[in-house]
């Protein structure tokens, strides 16, 4: 017999006797897998800190472009103070920082004197003013996993979501998408639900370079390409997602040759300054508040001062008792500084915490997913409109007592 039908006449045995020995019904394993219940889409709320809407027009952004004429995006107003802290926990909280409690990067409260709070606080004194989204998905059964964000490392009066890593720089953009997709990976018990992923890098650059610095394009081509290999991913998973992409704030130029020295109006001993530059916060010393007053109320060409109570309504600020007495915002590019040596800030480059008015603070919002409806650009918002939308997007009931609401989107979110 040739070898070739000695071959033939093996394979049709086996054959014979795969037929003899399984059973009749037993399923083939590709076609279990064919069957496999179709995967509930999950929200993944991305920050992009420091990115401008105007970024992508660059010519380096398919994938965020893509995201965007696919389903909605929008120049979003930050809150005051426009700055990294504040807006992200305005985003999860739908409250603006007067409200939510961390009414700057660097703060202080009478209940501790002494501290400071700075962005590596994670005492959940200071954070329990607001209840963050992820504790709010929890409440509701809902499991939760943060690939970074302000505060969703803090213990939220016993609280935290699922799984959280804490905030490391040198973690790269590759490997915060593996960290979503490895979540995401999970059995339909233990898989998230909600996910939020956070990227530095475009925020890093602008502050180091400034805005329109080639520096900044090569950090949002970079960001670009990670979210495009999250939607690979995503897609190689089988996994439908609604993805918010937000960023917390805008960047602008500055220079050292745009200062104003608050320490040139005002013997430095007559205050006590809580943070500087684009905007100050500072307290009179004992029995100086009257000096205070009419050297900061005064005129002052660039910059412009009031007491807390009465900043004006637009800013939503002054009444959280963390607002220092005496608040001063400088013109957009413009640097108001209390001593040679700023508290917490650069002099060059770029920066935020202006007028959230301003084009420069403008920030990045594109939503896209099975429940994004594709309508192109909306009209701008407020950030504090993003958590309405996270409770709709997960099917949790609106929230009177929130300073934003769903508006901008009812036409939008599929029901």
């Amino acid at each position: 017999m040739r070898w070739t039908t000695r071959i033939l006449a093996a394979a049709l045995c086996a054959a014979l006797q795969a037929c003899v020995t399984a059973p009749v019904n037993a399923p083939r394993r590709d076609a279990m897998a064919a069957v496999e219940a179709p995967r509930a889409p999950v929200t993944i709320l991305i920050s992009i800190d420091g990115f401008r809407p105007d970024y992508r027009n660059r010519g380096v952004t398919p994938n965020l472009d893509a995201l965007a004429d696919g389903g909605i995006s929008a120049a979003m107003r930050p809150s005051f103070p426009s700055v990294t802290f504040p807006n992200h926990y305005a985003i999860v909280t739908g409250l603006r920082p007067d409200r939510n409690g961390i009414v700057g990067n660097r703060m202080e409260d009478q209940r501790r004197p002494g501290e400071v709070f700075t962005m590596q606080s994670d005492d959940p004194f200071w954070w329990t003013e607001a209840e963050p989204f992820w504790v709010t998905a929890e409440k509701a059964g809902i499991r939760s996993a943060t690939m970074f964000w302000p505060g969703s490392n803090v213990d939220w009066n016993g609280i935290r979501p699922d799984d959280w890593q804490q905030y490391a720089h040198a973690i790269d953009a590759r490997q915060r998408v593996d960290s979503i997709i490895d979540w995401l990976r999970r059995p339909a018990a233990t898989r998230p639900r909600f996910l939020t992923l956070y990227f530095d890098a475009v925020d890093s650059a602008g502050h180091k370079y400034g805005p329109d610095d080639a520096h900044v394009t090569t950090a949002v081509r970079d960001v670009d390409t990670a979210i495009g290999r999250l939607r690979a991913e995503l897609s190689h998973l089988g996994q439908p997602a609604n993805l918010v992409i937000v960023a917390d704030h805008g960047m602008a130029p500055i220079s050292p040759a745009r200062v104003v020295r608050i320490d040139k109006m005002l013997p430095p001993d007559a205050f006590h300054a809580v943070t500087d530059g684009p905007y100050v916060g500072l307290d009179p010393a004992a029995g100086r508040d009257a000096e205070v007053a009419r050297a900061l109320l005064a005129p002052h060409d660039h910059l412009q001062c009031w007491r807390k109570g009465a900043v004006p309504e637009r800013f939503h600020y002054g009444k959280n008792a963390r607002v220092p007495a005496f608040v001063c915002l400088a013109e957009t590019g413009w640097l108001a500084l209390t001593k040679d040596a700023p508290i917490d800030h650069p002099v060059s480059g770029g920066t935020h915490g202006f007028d959230p008015t301003s084009p420069e603070m403008a920030a990045l919002f594109i939503a896209n997913g099975p429940a994004i409806r594709p309508r192109g650009a909306i009209p701008a918002f407020d950030n504090v409109d993003v958590t309405p939308l996270l409770r709709d997007l997960l099917g949790l009931p609106a929230d009177a007592k929130l300073d934003g609401d769903d508006a901008p989107f009812r036409e939008v979110v599929a029901r």
